[in-house]
């Protein structure tokens, strides 16, 4: 938020960011968290647009990252797995990954014609706004570490649950094999990712040859932690001055009134997933 000019402070934007990860366990994926934040910032006085600005740029740098630390581990993952339909899964996941990033960040480039059409003009500001804060911002090296940093502390949380439950993975293996489970289990189709987080678990692991039953434990000791996180947000959220006037469908109905909103639900990965 700093980066696009929102005096934040960041004792409030660690309260907003709480509280949205207590919604993220009640609510489908993290659409519903991500609602909650731009209501909360709204009520700090922050508008609209540099609201969803804000949310939407922290799920897409949080992407970028993502498929940055995939693409690195895609010459170990030649190197270390034998199964062609994997390899072929998951560069082909890393691969519309990159290409779909390269597209967004350079439909400026595209002819005025098209680029003024309504339905692509959002997707081109959005685009430029994200290349703005990755190149051109005095935080984006904080920014783009954050957005590696988080997920390489995912892979180091699973390699630990995986050791702890007697797994023999590797760190090596974990830093490979969680991003895809990550980027998966960010399709918004289960409440707080519960039941595509544990499959693809199961398949990725596997990979590196941890049983079904040890990746599937993994799965949900990390699940398990999330919900511990979500609580203590939850916690935050009763003390909330903001409660009071707050209802879910309130939240919602302004969150999808906002300009961009769609483009806060194209992104789904979050650099605090």
């Amino acid at each position: 938020m700093r980066a696009l000019g929102v005096p934040l402070n960041w004792l409030a934007g660690w309260r907003i960011l709480m509280i949205s990860l207590w919604f993220n366990q009640v609510l489908p994926s993290s659409v519903g968290g991500d609602a909650v934040r731009m209501w909360l910032l709204r009520q700090r006085g922050v508008q609209w647009s540099e609201a969803v600005k804000g949310v939407a740029a922290d799920r897409f740098t949080a992407l970028i990252g993502l498929i940055v630390l995939m693409v690195a581990g895609l010459p170990f993952l030649l190197s270390r797995v034998s199964n062609p339909a994997a390899i072929l899964a998951i560069g082909g996941l890393t691969l519309a990954g990159v290409a779909g990033t390269v597209v967004l960040l350079t439909l400026d480039r595209l002819p005025k014609r098209l680029i003024a059409l309504p339905a692509i003009a959002s997707f081109v500001r959005f685009g430029a706004l994200v290349r703005f804060l990755l190149l051109q911002s005095e935080r984006r090296g904080l920014l783009f570490g954050s957005a590696l940093l988080i997920h390489l502390v995912t892979a180091a949380a699973c390699y630990t649950l995986a050791r702890g439950v007697g797994a023999q993975l590797s760190v090596l293996d974990a830093g490979i094999l969680i991003p895809p489970v990550v980027l998966l289990t960010a399709v918004p189709i289960s409440i707080s990712g519960w039941g595509v987080r544990e499959g693809a678990m199961v398949a990725c692991l596997g990979l590196a040859g941890v049983p079904s039953e040890e990746a599937l434990s993994v799965s949900l000791l990390l699940g398990a932690i999330s919900v511990i996180v979500g609580l203590a947000g939850g916690v935050i959220w009763l003390a909330s001055p903001e409660r009071g006037s707050y209802s879910a469908d309130k939240a919602a109905r302004a969150a999808e009134e906002a300009p961009g909103f769609a483009l806060g639900q194209g992104t789904e990965v979050s650099s605090h997933s």
